[in-house]
């Protein structure tokens, strides 16, 4: 495949004999009717892949910061809620109740989401749970979160991976 600059960043691919206008610098569309371009699959894939993130993210720091679980189940449940924690039953007004009891206990949990990554239909957290003493431990917990979204970002599904913070570490480096 050949690439040369056009005029103003216009861009003309020659694959095979085949001459393909992509698109003028100011955005306009070249020729009729074409297919969506590569950036645009591209911005609709990261468009879809940040509102994942913003609402698993939200309903995660709404539920457990916000002491609203019922809300954030309103606002970012999906049709159905699959819970792998062995604490938890699924569905989500098994959620709303282990929310709700945990807050109870706990009146000063908190979570501090410190990454995210989204790909395809899961996002994962990578946090700091304080607060609730002595369940997260003295230093609290390092907690690893797996959503799964439908195609209308919902949270369906969820898996963890708790583990308090050590007390020593031999490298210096924190573990969230």
């Amino acid at each position: 495949m050949k690439l040369s600059a056009v005029s103003r960043g216009a861009v003309v691919l020659a694959s095979t004999g085949a001459l393909v206008i992509a698109a003028s610098y100011a955005g306009t569309a070249v020729g009729a009717a074409q297919a969506p371009s590569k950036c645009d699959r591209l911005c609709r894939v990261e468009k879809r892949l940040a509102r994942n993130e913003h609402n698993a993210v939200a309903y995660y720091t709404l539920a457990l910061n916000g002491k609203n679980p019922a809300l954030a189940v309103k606002l970012y449940g999906g049709p159905y809620y699959i819970q792998h924690n062995p604490l938890a039953a699924n569905g989500f007004p098994a959620f709303i109740t282990f929310f709700k009891s945990f807050e109870a206990r706990y009146p000063d949990a908190h979570i501090t989401i410190k990454r995210v990554i989204a790909e395809g239909d899961l996002v994962v957290t990578h946090s700091l749970l304080t607060g609730a003493k002595p369940v997260y431990g003295p230093r609290g917990t390092k907690a690893v979160d797996i959503f799964r979204v439908n195609s209308e970002g919902k949270i369906v599904e969820h898996w963890d991976v708790l583990a308090q913070i050590s007390a020593t570490s031999a490298n210096g480096n924190p573990e969230v």
